[in-house]
């Protein structure tokens, strides 16, 4: 297997890097999962079902899962520091909140939500509120501002 190694000075500091084998590529992996086998984290205004994220697909740069909002409930208000968070809703209704501004949300609505907006999402709806929920990152991350965040 060939290594090359580059390096250059710029301001007095050595920058490098390592390729692997030009002739042998690494093969980029596909990554398979069935919602139904993977376990919901389950909090007291729903659940969360991540599908896809670094952990279940080493390399992964989004982060997508499933949200279930129960009836009359919300989950805390939240900001994601690292990636914007792109929400579609799938059945049900509610209401999202951010930065003081109030959408209404029912089948077919799409929000993107911007890094660092804070935000929240309430069931109004005698049904589950259900949502297919997309993050730039691999690795989401989450700020709760209010008591019992989810995990």
């Amino acid at each position: 297997m060939k290594t090359i190694l580059l390096a250059m000075v710029m301001s007095g500091l050595w920058i490098a890097s390592v390729s692997g084998d030009e002739k042998t590529p690494a093969k980029p992996v596909v990554y398979a999962t069935h919602a139904e086998q993977i376990p919901a984290q389950e909090f007291p205004w729903g659940t969360l079902r991540w599908v896809c994220n670094e952990k279940i697909a080493p390399g992964a740069q989004q982060t997508i899962g499933l949200a279930t909002i129960l009836p009359g409930h919300g989950n805390p208000l939240h900001f994601h520091p690292n990636c914007e968070e792109v929400l579609y809703v799938i059945s049900g209704c509610g209401t999202h909140s951010s930065e003081g501004q109030t959408i209404d949300r029912k089948p077919g609505t799409t929000l993107c939500i911007p890094v660092g907006v804070k935000h929240k999402l309430t069931n109004t709806g005698s049904e589950p509120l259900k949502t297919l929920v997309s993050f730039s990152s691999g690795d989401r991350k989450t700020v709760f501002l209010e008591t019992n965040p989810p995990k």
